[in-house]
């Protein structure tokens, strides 16, 4: 608003030589209003620093990042815990979890194997983060995923 414009209630015509006057724009804040509120401002500076306060915002905004982690449905124990180790690490950093077990061929007989696995993950990694799914099949992955617990 101008240094030495008078904040109050003004006829339009008014309002808009006092606008024209200072070299500002007359511009409409609230239209449903009775009377509408409008303020005299330059326009082309209002835009400018709206985009910049929009940019702001979006480069304070989270990105979710999500890391996968696959696991055949007879995975052995050390394979087990090289993985459970990369996956510690990801929820430590705030990346979401997908793990899954891929079943290829005729291995599809093994989907409790497959759920018991993705289960006993879930369990060790309690502490780091939470369930947001739990294993489901789909065609022939069975997934699950996993959300880093928010720090305090």
């Amino acid at each position: 608003m101008g240094d030495n414009v008078e904040v109050g209630v003004y006829p339009i015509r008014a309002a808009l030589d006092m606008a024209e006057e200072a070299g500002l724009d007359l511009v409409e804040i609230s239209p449903k209003a009775a009377p509408p509120v409008c303020k005299i401002i330059d326009y082309k500076k209002f835009l400018y620093e709206q985009k910049k306060r929009e940019k702001a915002m979006k480069a304070k905004a989270s990105k979710v990042v999500v890391k996968e982690i696959r696991f055949g449905p007879n995975t052995d124990n050390h394979d087990y815990e090289f993985k459970k180790k990369h996956a510690e690490k990801f929820l430590k950093d705030g990346a979401k979890l997908k793990a899954y077990v891929f079943f290829k061929g005729r291995s599809i007989v093994y989907k409790d194997q497959g759920e018991i696995l993705l289960l006993r993950l879930a369990s060790e990694l309690e502490e780091l983060g939470k369930v947001e799914q739990m294993p489901r099949l789909e065609g022939k992955r069975m997934t699950m995923f996993i959300a880093p617990k928010t720090k305090k």
